[in-house]
């Protein structure tokens, strides 16, 4: 966490949560999404507008956690802004030599596959759970059938109670939780 946002914390702990203002894809991008497009709906259907300001998004990305309830949210000074998560609170990218890189940029060290019902490859890592980024797909077969990952069958329905996250801390905060 930036330091601005420790001191800011300090400064005013009591400052009220954000929800249903920012979303994070399933290809890794953000989106900020204000009351006309919640109003629009959920945020797989009505996702806002795309975040492409550089240093934002860097901001965003190093002061980005989970609750002790598996919500995600990114720390805003004294404000934590929850995300809405289209799919997983990470998105992974593979790299030629094998790698894998969180959507923030950062290495991750890979512990098992899974695979859902439409052919989406997720990835437990380091870091916790994550979708393969579409654009890597091919990667991902070379890895499978290398061998190097054996993916088991999920629904995805499934995961966040197995892997502990939150999809829409909005609401979880409307149903009163």
């Amino acid at each position: 966490m930036d330091d601005i946002v420790k001191a800011a914390l300090a400064k005013w702990p009591n400052v009220p949560h954000c929800h249903g203002w920012l979303g994070l894809d399933a290809r890794g991008q953000w989106y900020m999404r204000d009351d006309r497009v919640q109003a629009a709906g959920p945020f797989a259907r009505s996702k806002g507008s795309l975040l492409r300001h550089d240093k934002l998004i860097a901001f965003i990305q190093r002061n980005y956690a989970a609750d002790e309830q598996g919500q995600w949210f990114f720390q805003n000074g004294p404000q934590r802004v929850y995300v809405e998560l289209e799919n997983t609170p990470w998105v992974w990218r593979l790299q030629p030599d094998g790698g894998v890189q969180a959507h923030d940029g950062e290495p991750v060290a890979v512990r098992s596959s899974l695979l859902d019902e439409e052919g989406r490859l997720y990835l437990d890592t380091d870091r916790g759970i994550g979708l393969v980024h579409t654009a890597d797909m091919a990667l991902a077969a070379d890895a499978v059938e290398a061998g190097r990952w054996q993916p088991e069958a999920v629904r995805v329905d499934e995961l966040p109670a197995r892997y502990g996250f939150v999809r829409s801390p909005e609401a979880m905060k409307k149903a009163g939780h």
